[in-house]
């Protein structure tokens, strides 16, 4: 391989220093087949791109680039993996309002039915005002519209965890009662979402417990109340043993849908206990490596399939470090270096969220990883990100 000026990048390093840093050679990956894994089912919370051009106010007014935005969902549909819509790593509950979100689920709604790509879009109660109490009642109809909206557009609800109801719920009682509801009036089956406080302080205490350990049984019990109704629960603990227990305890033929960006290669491959799907923001990031991975899980190989995953796991670690939230700063980050947009803006100007050290060192692991597509591209994309953070390039 030939090294270029554009190929080499001077990273800061932790102590204060700077490190010259050459990226490796490119991934050797299969090409996109579009084929969905047969073993499992595989989805990746899709993030969006913002409109660095938009008049306005990018904190108060977020705007979105269509095309890039939906050619990233037509990028991950090509590896065979279904969109998460309108969750976390598209900045929900952040800077994508709800009036944002339902445009937005509608188009990659159009999206996914032109090239037969699954669909699941989150529906939460954003809509009410962040700032005020709301009653049950009131929650459950916030739910209750925006899956409609999602149900009409032609794709499966996935009923987030709310800030409201964590804010309203005085017990699990209350909680069963929301959900209920909601789940009722399903026309079909939904997915459900249990987000932990790690990626959400706001949700500290949800389903009634402050420690999850104590809120299994009653999320097992009422998922088993709507077994017909649920597809299955994506968990987003960081807690592979947690995870496995509310495996053990949800009915036959719901789904357990990994959120565990720590500790996913273990939970999708399973053990003898089981093994869970996939929902996650990392493979946002990394679809090509997953895809190939899932490939080689179909075919039982899988000593290829650790291969594939195991330099992704500190990736994915550094990606979601605490504050966890702020992961979607690396995610977009990634996939500026790797072409699939112009620019690394976020909307809300989310790109702050995170240090230039952290970025640094992102480069490094996704290099490590080989899901950088076009190493010296991403190094030549780099360069401006370190040299508006004052880190002198060669």
């Amino acid at each position: 391989m030939t090294t270029t000026a554009a190929h080499q990048l001077a990273l800061p390093t932790a102590d204060g220093g700077v490190e010259r840093y050459v990226p490796g050679a490119a991934p050797d990956l299969p090409a996109p087949a579009g084929e969905p894994p047969r073993s499992r089912v595989a989805i990746a919370a899709a993030h969006v791109v913002a409109d660095p051009l938009a008049p306005g106010d990018p904190v108060a007014e977020p705007a979105i680039d269509w095309e890039a935005t939906l050619a990233y969902r037509r990028h991950l549909w090509s590896y065979g993996l279904g969109v998460a819509e309108a969750m976390d790593t598209a900045q929900r509950g952040g800077a994508l309002t709800w009036p944002l979100a339902k445009e937005l689920i509608q188009r990659s709604a159009a999206e996914a039915k032109a090239v037969g790509g699954q669909l699941v879009c989150g529906a939460v109660t954003d809509q009410l005002d962040p700032a005020a109490p709301a009653t049950l009642e009131e929650i459950a109809a916030a739910y209750l519209e925006q899956c409609v909206v999602i149900e009409e557009a032609g794709a499966t609800p996935v009923v987030m965890c709310s800030r409201h109801l964590a804010r309203a719920a005085r017990d699990a009682d209350d909680y069963r009662r929301v959900y209920d509801e909601v789940l009722g009036a399903a026309s079909r089956p939904v997915m459900l979402h249990w987000l932990g406080e790690v990626f959400d302080p706001a949700l500290r205490g949800y389903w009634g417990a402050v420690d999850p350990a104590e809120a299994i049984d009653a999320v097992a019990e009422m998922i088993t109340a709507h077994a017909e109704r649920v597809d299955g629960i994506k968990v987003s603990l960081l807690d592979d043993a947690l995870e496995r227990e509310l495996r053990d305890k949800v009915p036959d033929g719901v789904r357990v849908y990994t959120g565990d960006d720590f500790n996913y290669p273990a939970l999708i491959r399973g053990d003898e206990r089981g093994y869970s799907h996939a929902l996650l923001g990392i493979f946002d990031a990394i679809a090509p490596v997953a895809a190939a991975a899932l490939a080689a899980l179909d075919e039982g190989d899988l000593e290829r399939y650790e291969e594939l995953f195991a330099p992704t796991v500190p990736l994915a670690r550094h990606i979601f470090t605490a504050p966890t939230g702020s992961y979607k700063a690396g995610v977009v980050l990634l996939a500026y270096l790797n072409g699939h947009q112009s620019h690394f803006r976020m909307l809300g100007g989310m790109e702050s969220a995170r240090s230039v050290l952290h970025y640094a060192e992102l480069f490094r692991l996704a290099d490590r990883a080989r899901v950088l597509a076009d190493p010296e591209r991403a190094a030549a994309r780099m360069r401006p990100v370190l040299e508006l953070a004052g880190v002198e390039q060669p």
